[in-house]
């Protein structure tokens, strides 16, 4: 059962102290130049470093952040496929947020993977899609292998130049006691937590997890709605997804600056 939470107008995701700060005008600006540059790319193939590491073959659900779909992250899942692995997209068309209908989609897509290969999934999600892959990781952690979040402000509160829109959307559908239930503790899971400090739609602060054995915060310089098509990003998913699973929380990447 799905505990509820205090209210439909103070949910706890925002900050209303002014403790976290908004994204920069600047970084805004900058953040619809790559907007615009990833809506004309329009999910094509994406130049991906030459020498990324080969996969094991493992499979990856990748889920889209809000107003995303597989269709827009379709060239970043060419590169994990060229590399080897499994890969699927989440199957739930636009994400216009965390519905029960939009839970149960992407719930069954994980069971679904998981059970057909007899090996654990890795998740990664972009923005509000790396808030339900924390969210699957703590209702399944004996299917999920790992957890990379890319620009996903999972840690609450949170500031956003999308909040009077997200605001409007949970009037209309988005139930947020999907996800609140379950990020209140970091999933059982390693999890790696890719941000930007050039964030211009969210709080960067609130991209990174809190230091622990198993969890990696990676900066990457960039705008947080290209970060799947930046080559660094792309170069850091991969190492990650080619450690052996003993190694989870205690390799190091080459690319990045981990502030653990």
């Amino acid at each position: 059962m799905i505990p509820r939470v205090r209210s439909r107008t103070d949910s706890g995701i925002f900050d209303r102290c002014g403790r976290v700060k908004l994204p920069h005008w600047r970084d805004r600006r900058a953040e619809m130049r790559a907007l615009a540059r990833e809506l004309w790319r329009l999910g094509g193939r994406l130049k991906a470093p030459t020498d990324l590491p080969r996969g094991d073959g493992h499979p990856v659900l990748v889920i889209p952040g809000l107003f995303g779909s597989d269709y827009l992250l379709r060239g970043f899942r060419c590169v994990l496929r060229d590399l080897g692995y499994d890969i699927e997209g989440w199957g739930g068309g636009l994400n216009v947020g965390p519905t029960r209908r939009v839970w149960r989609i992407v719930e069954q897509r994980l069971l679904a993977m998981a059970e057909r290969s007899g090996r654990p999934v890795s998740l990664i999600g972009h923005s509000l899609g790396g808030i339900m892959a924390r969210a699957l990781a703590s209702e399944h952690p004996e299917r999920v292998r790992q957890v990379i979040t890319v620009c996903s402000p999972f840690r609450l509160p949170t500031a956003s130049r999308l909040e009077p829109l997200y605001r409007l959307l949970m009037r209309v559908r988005i139930d947020e006691a999907i996800l609140l239930s379950r990020i209140a503790e970091p999933p059982p899971v390693p999890t790696l937590a890719i941000y930007t400090r050039r964030d211009g739609i969210v709080a960067w602060e609130s991209c990174l997890d809190r230091p622990a054995p198993g969890r990696e915060n990676v900066a990457i310089d960039g705008a947080h709605s290209s970060m799947l098509s930046n080559p660094r990003a792309l170069r850091v998913i991969a190492e990650r997804l080619a450690l052996p699973p003993p190694a989870f929380g205690f390799g190091r990447l080459r690319c990045g600056k981990n502030l653990c």
